[in-house]
């Protein structure tokens, strides 16, 4: 079976949706993957179709002309300060464009409130017949794969899975081998990128030992690596889940002042699917 990859917003950050479906094409990805739940970023355009009818309708023409699914929305945050009543009418949108999922991370440590506040995300999502994917990362409110494993437990429900981003899984210290180790059913589709090592490292490790390191604030948000050029295993993880999606998250700016969004975009693809041959993987 053929991999299937989706261009995720942020590896071309503040491109608006028509064109981001058209570069997804043009460029042979299987989906692309939509930012319309704001994060309210300083300078970050926001394309919310549901508030703009207009909009709506140039997402919907643009995803049937290019013939482009669309997979998942983001970012359904659980925290304290933000009201999860916002997300409803952006599922609801999402859903009429075709959208399978939902992405959505946790921002506290508060282990009682935030697995209510996802239950009730879980069950907003379901609605519209949306699975929700819950993605750790090593600074956040859920931090690795063992909670995120005990989160989904807790919730119970059945549209609800684990999103291993392969730098935040690399950072965590999550390996190939645990992956393979957990059950099938808690993975649903998967980022991947790749990173360096955090500065100083030694023997290549990348597990940090400060979850404030600058470095991975800097990487993850700007200055991620093509699949192969960095420290993360990558195919070792991929090896221990099942073939689902692949979103590809990668952003980097120095990429994009040289090769254009586009181009960007296409080599995001082409290296993966050459490392990917190039390791052993289908």
């Amino acid at each position: 079976m053929a991999r299937k990859f989706s261009l995720a917003y942020l590896t071309i950050p503040g491109t608006n949706p028509m064109d981001q479906i058209k570069i997804a094409k043009e460029a042979g990805y299987d989906f692309v993957s939509l930012r319309t739940i704001p994060m309210h970023l300083p300078g970050e355009p926001e394309f919310l179709p549901q508030k703009d009818p207009a909009l709506f309708d140039a997402i919907k023409k643009a995803l049937k002309e290019y013939d482009m699914p669309l997979m998942d929305i983001e970012l359904a945050r659980i925290r304290k300060d933000l009201d999860i009543d916002e997300y409803k009418p952006a599922f609801e949108a999402a859903a009429k464009l075709g959208a399978t999922d939902v992405l959505g991370s946790v921002w506290t440590r508060d282990r009682a409130w935030y697995t209510e506040t996802a239950g009730k995300v879980a069950d907003m999502a379901k609605e519209f017949g949306l699975k929700f994917n819950i993605e750790f990362l090593p600074w956040a409110g859920v931090r690795n794969l063992q909670e995120d494993i005990t989160l989904i437990d807790d919730l119970g429900r059945d549209n609800v899975f684990v999103m291993v981003d392969t730098l935040h899984a690399g950072r965590a210290g999550v390996t190939g081998a645990e992956l393979a180790r957990t059950p099938r059913k808690y993975f649903n589709f998967i980022h991947l990128c790749d990173g360096p090592a955090p500065e100083g490292a030694e023997c290549k490790d990348t597990v940090l030992d400060n979850i404030k390191d600058d470095l991975m604030l800097y990487t993850a948000r700007e200055a991620r690596f093509y699949p192969g050029e960095g420290d993360i295993k990558i195919a070792d993880m991929i090896k221990g889940m099942p073939e689902i999606p692949l979103s590809i998250e990668l952003p980097n700016l120095k990429e994009i002042q040289a090769r254009g969004v586009a181009g960007h975009a296409k080599q995001c693809l082409d290296v993966a699917k050459k490392y990917f041959a190039a390791n052993g993987i289908n």
